[in-house]
């Protein structure tokens, strides 16, 4: 699903015009990408969690000259989700 279909939907679901549903996914996802720059996690109760986890340092190989070389420790983003959300992909995909 593509952001503008999720738009569409939100947009369907709901009283609210697709403007004003783009506006506040728009405003969400930039509220949760705020809060993950400063180190918070969101939680989503049921849903998920957005957070940031810490890749150690490693070694690697370059595959263009296949030279060993050193991929320093860095910042990513990462997603646990939630019980419901787990059992609602699992039910979906044990049915067919």
């Amino acid at each position: 699903m593509t952001k503008p279909e999720l738009i569409d939907k939100i947009a369907s679901t709901t009283k609210f015009s697709k403007k004003d549903c783009s506006a506040m996914l728009d405003a969400t996802l930039e509220s949760i990408k705020d809060a993950m720059k400063t180190g918070d996690k969101v939680l989503l109760v049921g849903f998920g969690s957005f957070y940031v986890r810490n890749r150690k340092a490693r070694k690697g190989v370059n595959p263009k000259t296949r030279k060993p070389l050193n991929i320093p420790e860095k910042k990513v983003p990462a997603f646990k989700p939630g019980k419901d959300l787990k059992s609602a992909v699992h039910t979906v995909h044990h049915k067919k």
